[in-house]
């Protein structure tokens, strides 16, 4: 065996237990439904970020010019998404200092720009959708997907307050022991209401997070929708085209051989 494959094995015995966990551990992630076709959802998603998340997060790599990219005007733009600049070729930057973040909240809130890159759009929306109260820590609040959270429910006011339902089951060491099961709505809220068998439809509300999520999904990489259709374009180019003209090329090349 020599020095490159023991090495080669050695790297995949190390990633075994890793994929593992990330397949095995942590919360179920619910499909977000993604749609970077849907023009007037990322025209809400980019109201909603711009109302509730740029107060502390930025997006420093997108700028306000590029929403003219889903249907927005300029003047669209100034009047409802600008709040920290009064040009509209400027990043979304966050108003707040960074040394005022992390006093105020122990840390300093990432920049957003590549999120939905980084932690994947399921992750986002399970996250968005998954904050339940927790006395105990000091937002009040805490999440199925970031166990102890240091950002609150910025969008409560639209979800209303879910609180956590335990199960009891037998641990290690035989004892009883508490394991959260999952969330229940116990106050409504804007986007929220009472269903059937007076349970609270979250519809409205997982269509607003969802709408969100596509635009961070967008903000990570405005070209995707152009990049696929041109790709689209060289496939058939090549398959309709190109191709039927090198087989008569070649047929024309070969031709006197036969």
């Amino acid at each position: 065996m020599t020095k490159q494959f023991r090495r080669f094995l050695a790297a995949v015995a190390l990633l075994v237990p890793v994929a593992g966990f990330a397949s095995e551990g942590g919360v179920h992630l619910d499909k977000a439904p993604v749609n970077l076709r849907d023009v007037e959802g990322l025209q809400r998603g980019a109201q909603t970020f711009a109302n509730y998340c740029l107060s502390c997060h930025g997006a420093i790599n997108m700028r306000y010019n590029r929403l003219q990219d889903i249907g927005l005007t300029e003047d669209q733009i100034k009047a409802n998404l600008m709040f920290a600049t009064d040009k509209v070729g400027d990043p979304m930057k966050v108003a707040m200092q960074a040394h005022d973040a992390k006093e105020w909240f122990g840390a300093t809130p990432p920049d957003l720009s590549l999120i939905a890159r980084s932690r994947g759009a399921d992750w986002l929306y399970t996250y968005l959708r998954g904050f339940y109260r927790d006395d105990s820590r000091p937002t009040g609040w805490n999440n199925l997907a970031f166990d102890k959270v240091g950002m609150p429910h910025v969008l409560w006011e639209l979800q209303g307050i879910q609180e956590p339902v335990y199960k009891t089951v037998k641990g290690h060491d035989g004892k009883d022991e508490k394991v959260l099961e999952g969330l229940k709505l116990v106050k409504p809220g804007l986007l929220t209401q009472v269903g059937e068998n007076n349970q609270y439809d979250q519809h409205e509300f997982d269509k607003r997070v969802g709408d969100l999520v596509s635009y961070l999904v967008y903000m990570g990489e405005p070209a995707q929708v152009k990049r696929q259709q041109i790709g689209y374009g060289v496939l058939l180019f090549l398959l309709f085209i190109l191709i039927p003209i090198t087989y008569l090329l070649k047929k024309e090349y070969w031709r006197d051989v036969h």
